[in-house]
């Protein structure tokens, strides 16, 4: 029984452990993208400014 339990707390600590990995990446890359979005505007607005020269 007591085997059970080691195994089945080795498995949710795993568990836990992909669980913040994943959250981490989540937020990594959500904040990757609003930065991304935030800057896109600038660079449309030099490319029309380039195009009306």
């Amino acid at each position: 029984m007591v085997a059970f339990f080691n195994s089945f707390l080795s498995y949710l600590m795993l568990m836990a452990v992909i669980v913040a990995v994943a959250g981490a990446a989540i937020f990594i890359g959500i904040t990757m993208r609003k930065k991304k979005n935030q800057a896109e505007p600038a660079v449309q607005a030099g490319a029309e400014h380039a195009e009306e020269k």
